[in-house]
């Protein structure tokens, strides 16, 4: 039997039916990929709803000087999508967002890895990575534009330092808490190591690292527009900069509704696979009668 065999024989799910307590039938079964897509997407709608409502209910206590009423912002955003001005401003926060999130987020995947597995240079990195993670964004924002200029690579860079600690710590316990046996048994069938890593060191990276991966998103989009926003950057920063000089609370509303918007596209698009990937891993089990 080769490795990939072995392997599948050893991670496969258990017989479909088994007898349960008080004789029970125990019935094993994964829900299709459509019907988990479509409840989560009915429940995601719902809590966007909340939070639409909820908003609702904030303006109407506390006024329009305080927080401006969803239809308006909404329409607010659409005159700066369909004016032009959002487009620009979208593609340079985006470029700043994404790829500080992508560089950061490979550097500490390999970097956790490499930790992981030489055990010297685990222990030199991890208080390198937590003075790092213990560095307020601000300072690094304020570093970055004194390095680099208002309008250069300061909110790229900023994003990346804020990215590698948390996706690093994230890799160095996933490749902490394998599972030795499937080591032994590919080291046993002879397993190449472009095998091993894809078989074995990845799907078991995947669990620790997707929520890693979400929060460093998130921390992407917010650490880049507050760069901006302190640089007058020419990007979703800079317009909210302009907006809140003018005292303009919705406009300010509408850039910041365009960069939740555009997170939630993003972690759909970059992230949404890995979950649909490790759903399909557990299948769910009900007792039957």
């Amino acid at each position: 039997m080769s490795f990939r065999g072995a392997l599948k024989a050893r991670t496969r799910n258990p017989a479909t039916c088994s007898e349960g307590v008080a004789g029970f039938r125990v019935r094993r079964f994964a829900p299709s990929r459509n019907d988990r897509r479509i409840s989560n997407l009915i429940f995601g709608a719902l809590g966007l709803v909340s939070l639409a409502l909820a908003w609702e209910f904030g303006h109407r206590v506390f006024g329009p000087f305080v927080l401006p009423s969803p239809v308006e912002t909404v329409s607010c955003l659409v005159d700066l999508i369909t004016s032009g001005q959002a487009g620009p401003a979208l593609a340079v926060t985006g470029a700043n967002a994404l790829a500080g999130w992508l560089v950061g987020a490979a550097l500490g995947v390999a970097l956790g890895i490499a930790a992981g597995v030489v055990a010297p240079l685990g222990a030199a990195l991890r208080p390198v990575v937590t003075v790092t993670l213990g560095v307020p964004p601000i300072a690094w924002v304020v570093l970055a534009l004194l390095w680099f200029g208002p309008r250069g690579l300061a909110p790229a860079f900023t994003v990346l330092v804020t990215v590698v600690p948390i996706v690093f710590s994230a890799a160095l316990q996933g490749i902490l808490a394998r599972d030795p046996k499937l080591s032994e048994m590919a080291r046993v069938y002879g397993a190449p190591p472009l095998l091993r890593l894809r078989m074995l060191v990845l799907p078991q990276l995947l669990d620790p690292l997707l929520p890693a991966l979400a929060t460093a998103l998130a921390f992407a989009w917010k650490v880049g527009v507050m760069a901006e926003v302190l640089g007058g950057g020419t990007g979703i920063g800079g317009k909210i900069a302009t907006a809140r000089a003018h005292l303009d609370l919705a406009e300010t509303m509408a850039w910041i509704l365009l960069v939740v918007a555009l997170l939630l596209v993003c972690d759909g698009l970059l992230l949404a696979p890995i979950r649909r990937f490790l759903g399909a891993r557990r299948p769910a089990a009900v007792a039957t009668g």
